[in-house]
C-alpha cells in the first residue's frame, strides 16, 4: 500500500498467542510448518506452509535482524524449472499479509463486492492463486509484521529506499541457501510501495549476481513526484481515476462502458487538461471556463467548485464531495467503496486522509484469517503482529540517487532503476497491473512515468499492461482477480521463450 504522509493513524496490532514481547531480547522462534491441500476443483497441489524468522546479515556478519518469511512450496519433486516468487506489500511500512490473504496466498477470505466483509471469515482455497505457477514467499519487511531490527542495528539503515532494497535481497538470498533453490526461475512481486522496492530490487539483484526472471507490478508508483499536491502531473493521474468513480456513481457518463469512459478521460487529459494546467493564471477566463465545464461533466463535481480550485481538483476534495447529497464519502484506495460522512466537528483534513472504506472493508477478516493460517503452523508470533507501522512509514528515508543521475532527492524516479536493470538484462520481464479505481496510485501515472523513459522496442516488448476494474488491491475485487489470474499465468509461462 502507498500511504498518505499526512496519515498518522495508530499502528494496527493484532494479538496472538506466545513468543517474546520485546526486540530488545529477541529471540526467534522455532519454524513452523504444515502440510496442507489446495484444490480449484479440477486440480490439486499438495504444499508445505512454513513461518519463520530469517536472520539477516551484513557481508562482515553482523546481524541486520530477522525477517519473516511465509512460505508456500509444493511437493513437485523435480523443481529444476519450478520458480520461486518473492511477494511483499507496501506503505512503506506494510507487511506482506494482505497479498497474501486477500489474491496470491493457497489460501484466501474473497471480497464481498463493495461491502464490508464480516469478521471473522474463514480461509478458503484460492481459485486464482499463484500456487500452480510457483512456489511462493512472503517477506515482512523490517519493522513490520513479525520482522525485527536487532537491538544493536540502527533502524535507519533499513527504513529507506536503499536500505531496504539491499536488506530484501539478502532476504531472498538467504531463503534460497536454506531452502536449497537457488537457480531457480525468480520473480519477485510487490503491490504499491512494493513496485517501488521491486524497481530498484531487480537492479540490486542483478548486481549481487542474482537474475531474475520476472516483476510483477501490482498498483504501482515509481516516481513519488506524482504525489505532490500542486504538481500538475498530480492533478492529471487523478483525473481519469475520478471520472470512473463518477461512472460506477452515475454521476458521468450515464450508459458508457467503464473503460471507454476512463479512456476519454486519460485523452482529455493529454488533450486538454494538461496545456491548460501549464498555462496557470495566463489561461484566460473563457478557456478556464470551458475547460472546468468539460472536467465537470467527467468527473462529476459542479463546473463552479472547480472554478473556485482554479481546474485543481484535490483527491480529498473529490471523496468528499461527489457523493455528498447521499450523505457519504468514498475511498481512497478503491474509489467506489463509502461509508456516512462525518459530521463537521470531526472535518480534520489529517485524520479524514487516512480515513478508507475500502480498507475498513477488508483488514480485520484478511488479518484474522491470516493470523489463524500462521497458528496452524505452530509458529509463536509476537504478542503484536505489526500490519501495518506508522513508524516506519513516518521514519522513512526517500533519499535515493537513480543510476546515471546527480544528487538524491526526496522524490525519487525508480523507474530508470528498472531501466537499468533491464538493459543489464533484457530477458527478464515485467508485468504492470492496475485499477481504473485506484486513486493511491493512478494508472496514468504509471504509464507516463514509463513513457519518459524511451526505451528501445527490444525492452518495451519485455513490458506488458494489465488493467482491470479494480481499485489499489486487486484482491478486494473478485472480478478483477478472476481476470488477472490467467494473465499471470501466461507471464509465468513466457519464461520458455527466453530460454534460447
Amino acid at each position: 500500500m502507498a500511504d498518505d504522509p499526512k496519515t498518522t493513524a495508530p499502528e494496527t496490532f493484532t494479538v496472538t498467542k506466545g513468543g517474546a514481547a520485546k526486540n530488545d531480547d529477541f529471540t526467534p522462534p522455532k519454524p513452523g510448518s504444515k502440510r496442507d491441500t489446495w484444490t480449484d476443483g479440477t486440480r490439486t497441489l499438495v504444499y508445505d506452509m512454513t513461518a519463520e524468522a530469517l536472520p539477516i546479515r551484513e557481508d562482515d556478519g553482523t546481524l541486520i535482524g530477522h525477517m519473516f518469511a511465509l512460505s508456500y512450496v509444493t511437493d513437485q519433486q523435480d523443481k529444476t524449472d519450478r520458480p520461486v516468487t518473492f511477494l511483499w506489500n507496501g506503505g512503506p511500512g506494510g507487511a506482506s499479509m494482505m497479498v497474501n490473504m486477500g489474491g496470491m496466498g493457497p489460501k484466501c477470505v474473497p471480497a464481498d463486492g463493495m461491502n464490508a466483509l464480516a469478521c471473522p471469515q474463514e480461509p478458503v482455497d484460492n481459485p486464482n492463486t499463484l500456487l500452480p505457477s510457483s512456489d511462493l514467499v512472503f517477506l515482512d519487511a523490517f519493522g513490520t509484521g513479525y520482522s525485527y531490527v536487532a537491538k544493536s542495528y540502527d533502524s535507519k539503515k533499513v527504513w529507506g529506499v536503499d536500505g531496504d532494497a539491499d536488506a530484501f535481497a539478502r532476504g531472498i538470498a538467504e531463503w534460497m541457501t536454506r531452502h536449497s533453490r537457488w537457480n531457480a526461475p525468480l520473480y519477485i512481486y510487490g503491490e504499491s510501495y512494493g513496485t517501488f522496492r521491486n524497481a530498484v530490487l531487480m537492479r540490486v539483484l542483478g548486481e549481487k549476481g542474482i537474475g531474475v526472471t520476472g516483476v510483477i507490478e501490482q498498483s504501482t508508483i515509481l516516481d513519488y513526484a506524482y504525489t505532490l499536491a500542486g504538481n500538475d502531473l498530480y492533478y492529471m493521474g487523478m483525473v481519469p481515476v475520478f471520472a470512473a468513480g463518477a461512472n460506477y456513481f452515475g454521476k458521468a457518463g450515464a450508459g458508457v462502458d467503464q473503460y471507454e469512459w476512463f479512456d476519454k478521460a486519460c485523452d482529455w487529459v493529454e488533450g486538454t487538461y494538461g496545456p491548460a494546467l501549464i498555462k496557470a493564471d495566463t489561461i484566460t477566463p473563457e478557456e478556464e471556463d470551458k475547460v472546468a465545464g468539460e472536467l465537470s461533466e467527467l468527473i462529476g463535481l459542479k463546473k463552479k467548485f472547480i472554478l473556485r480550485q482554479h481546474l485543481r481538483i484535490e483527491l480529498d476534495s473529490w471523496r468528499k464531495h461527489v457523493m455528498r447529497d447521499q450523505g457519504l464519502f468514498t475511498g481512497r484506495y478503491d474509489v467506489r467503496f463509502t461509508e456516512p460522512a462525518y459530521m463537521r466537528v470531526q472535518g480534520d483534513n489529517e485524520f479524514f486522509a487516512g480515513e478508507d472504506p475500502s480498507m475498513d472493508a477488508i483488514n480485520s477478516p484478511y488479518t484474522t484469517a491470516w493470523m489463524k493460517l500462521v497458528e496452524e503452523t505452530g509458529y509463536q508470533g509476537s504478542p503484536n503482529y505489526v500490519g501495518l507501522s506508522f513508524t516506519v512509514n513516518m521514519d522513512w528515508n526517500f533519499m535515493h540517487t537513480a543510476p546515471g543521475t546527480m544528487g538524491s532527492p526526496q522524490c525519487p524516479n525508480v523507474a530508470y532503476d528498472m531501466a537499468t536493470a533491464l538493459r543489464r538484462n533484457p530477458k527478464c520481464r515485467v508485468c504492470f497491473l492496475g485499477g481504473i479505481h485506484d486513486a493511491a496510485t493512478p494508472w496514468w501515472n504509471v504509464k507516463h512515468a514509463m513513457g519518459k523513459l524511451f526505451l528501445p522496442d527490444a525492452l518495451k516488448d519485455r513490458i506488458e499492461y494489465h488493467l482491470h476494474s479494480n481499485g489499489h488491491m486487486a484482491y478486494a475485487d473478485n472480478e478483477a482477480i478472476k481476470a488477472i489470474a490467467p494473465e499471470l499465468a501466461a507471464f509465468y509461462e513466457k519464461r520458455h521463450e527466453d530460454k534460447r
